[in-house]
């Protein structure tokens, strides 16, 4: 992970676009359309992702959790988006892993970053439940999971989507800490020196 490759690493990264799933219409019971809205979806995802395939982009799709912030939202557990991106079958289709939402909508996050590493096209961050910076307080270690991702072998960013507490320098003050942490322990990637490894961070609008 955080592997710097240069421009066209920098690049590659930013040939990705994110998906909405959509919203269960008012009045409507999740679970009777369900399976018409999971239709649908799969069908614009095979459709978006020939076209995305003719300018090399890779198209993502993010569970977004349904108990605090978008109670309507389709797309709500990793499992669900596996499941779908199965369906759809495309190699330029992955998942987006927002750790905000699956550790409110399912936890379990260690088993969860094993069983779809194969899968995850981008990472996004923030402390639960309050979405500030990942070293606040909160439910989440970020050094064990940072530590998980990398010991796995995700390669990708982490995208820093949370709400700082104070300033935007101040919100990152938390990076240097713990890549004095990380460096502490050693590169583990023996494929390159510790001087060329690199934590790529891209701020985002929370959502």
């Amino acid at each position: 992970m955080f592997l710097c490759a240069g421009a066209s690493s920098f690049l590659h990264f930013l040939f990705r676009i994110h998906l909405m799933a959509g919203r269960v219409p008012v009045d409507s019971d999740r679970d009777t359309v369900a399976k018409e809205m999971e239709a649908v979806f799969v069908q614009n995802l095979k459709y978006a992702a020939d076209i995305l395939s003719k300018e090399g982009i890779t198209g993502l799709i993010e569970p977004i959790n349904t108990r605090i912030t978008d109670p309507r939202y389709f797309l709500d557990s990793p499992h669900q988006a596996s499941a779908i991106l199965e369906k759809v079958g495309k190699p330029n289709m992955k998942l987006q892993m927002d750790i905000f939402h699956w550790q409110i909508m399912d936890g379990n996050l260690t088993q969860n970053i094993q069983k779809y590493i194969p899968i995850i096209g981008h990472v996004q961050i923030a402390q639960v439940p309050g979405r500030n910076e990942p070293d606040s307080a909160g439910e989440l270690s970020y050094s064990y999971l940072f530590d998980t991702l990398e010991n796995i072998g995700y390669q990708g960013y982490i995208g820093c989507e949370y709400k700082p507490q104070g300033s935007t320098d101040e919100g990152l003050g938390w990076i240097k800490e713990y890549w004095t942490h990380r460096n502490s322990k050693g590169c583990r990637d023996t494929r390159v020196k510790p001087e060329r490894s690199f934590f790529y961070f891209s701020p985002a609008v929370a959502f």
